[in-house]
């Protein structure tokens, strides 16, 4: 890719990179160069001048390479460098045995060691206990859309639904098929940027279970607590897909919770099922076995080939998530980086525009609007320039979005505030 030679390209210049990184027998996946901002190297800030202001910005991390973007995609996402690069160590000859991940067979103990440490270490970040199951599927967090009432309900049992926004849509219409579901909240009327207050939820006090989106990905609402279903015997279920892994969360308050793991932990393929083991075993007679969790947890989600390679890579992730000092130290990071951006648009005096209440606007997925849209083309093609990709808006609600999860880091945060104060200084 040819270097941007707009002013904001000042930002990515780091003589002092290494172009070659090889690595030995003895290599130390924490010692690799990742996207750790804690070294306590202090930078001089850089001036960059715009046609008709300066704007201060400051230089990205020597640990973003000259040859990598920030990818703002909603995913599948941006992954940690040391990560990519540990995993490219380990490509060719996992660990001397002579053949790749993606080789191997998934019964063989070294593919059993894989996935019983991914499980272990999913537990340690997320302090799962002991009475919940962990499933390594497929079919995307789609389909647990399905898989949830097939397992958890008859078919004339009623459920309750939140819908803020169109992943919560989509689990309502596909639990219609499987379930009697009620909405009884919805944002649509008001373009899905709010989370109702929990009182004044009319909920039936026979419903199976209540079911959020804990963070649409497409409104960037997020739910900042978690409400409690009114029957005692009903269950909060919970789709993180994305969120996942980006602050602790009280499993024991679920009953289940379910992720697609290509925006926080890992590639596309991997769709991660957190259940409590006594909620399993009463699937309807129509259920595939393929979506039957009793089936995955009897066989350690080992019932048919799993996505190996792409569990394989979620396992380095945790490792890389403990190694950072756990969902705490990631939730504090991710607050400075959304508040950073946030601050941004809300300073632009209307040029930048977030929709979402202020009380509920997601730690992930940042959407916002320019005040001139036609303006909005424009943006992107120059964000590119400058190595910034991914950040038009989803087609159904157009503008732009910026997808900041975990291994977005802070430098390309900054980096896209610096664009667009420069942006705005040259179009309003």
């Amino acid at each position: 890719m040819a270097t941007a030679t707009s002013p904001n390209s000042l930002l990515l210049r780091n003589p002092n990179r290494s172009t070659t990184r090889r690595f030995g027998k003895n290599h130390n996946p924490s010692r690799v160069n990742g996207f750790s901002l804690s070294s306590g190297r202090r930078h001089k800030p850089i001036s960059i001048t715009c046609s008709t202001t300066q704007v201060e910005c400051p230089p990205t991390s020597a640990a973003q390479s000259l040859d990598r973007v920030f990818n703002f995609a909603a995913g599948p996402a941006t992954l940690p460098e040391n990560v990519l690069k540990r995993a490219q160590s380990e490509l060719y000859n996992w660990h001397g045995s002579g053949m790749s991940v993606m080789e191997m067979s998934h019964r063989g103990k070294e593919f059993s060691s894989i996935i019983q440490k991914t499980e272990s270490d999913l537990r340690a970040l997320m302090d799962i206990p002991a009475e919940y199951a962990v499933l390594f599927l497929q079919g995307g967090a789609t389909s647990q859309f399905a898989a949830i009432p097939l397992n958890l309900c008859k078919r004339d049992d009623p459920v309750d639904m939140l819908v803020t926004g169109s992943w919560g849509d989509k689990a309502f219409k596909e639990a219609q098929k499987f379930c009697k579901p009620s909405v009884i909240w919805s944002g649509k009327s008001e373009k899905y940027t709010k989370i109702p207050s929990f009182d004044g939820l009319d909920q039936n006090p026979d419903a199976k279970y209540l079911h959020i989106c804990a963070n649409e990905t497409i409104h960037g609402v997020e739910f900042k607590n978690y409400p409690t279903p009114n029957n005692k015997n009903a269950l909060l279920i919970a789709d993180m897909s994305s969120n996942f892994c980006s602050k602790p969360v009280d499993v024991s308050k679920f009953g289940l919770i379910y992720a697609g793991a290509q925006k926080n932990v890992g590639p596309s393929g991997v769709t991660i099922v957190i259940v409590r083991k006594d909620l399993v075993g009463n699937a309807q007679e129509i259920t595939p076995v393929m979506f039957d969790y009793k089936i995955h947890i009897d066989n350690n989600s080992l019932y048919n080939t799993p996505p190996c390679y792409g569990i394989y890579m979620c396992g380095l992730v945790f490792e890389d998530l403990l190694a950072r000092g756990g969902l705490k130290e990631v939730e504090k990071k991710n607050i400075k980086k959304a508040q950073i951006l946030y601050d941004a648009i809300d300073e632009s005096n209307g040029f930048y525009r977030c929709p979402v209440e202020k009380s509920v606007r997601s730690l992930m997925n940042v959407p916002f609007t320019l005040e001139k849209s036609d303006l909005e083309a424009e943006f992107i093609k120059e964000a590119g320039k400058e190595k910034m990709i991914q950040l038009k808006g989803h087609r159904s609600v157009g503008g732009m979005r910026a997808s900041i999860y975990n291994a977005m880091p802070l430098a390309g945060v900054e980096k896209l505030v610096a664009f667009m104060k420069d942006f705005q200084a040259r179009h309003a």
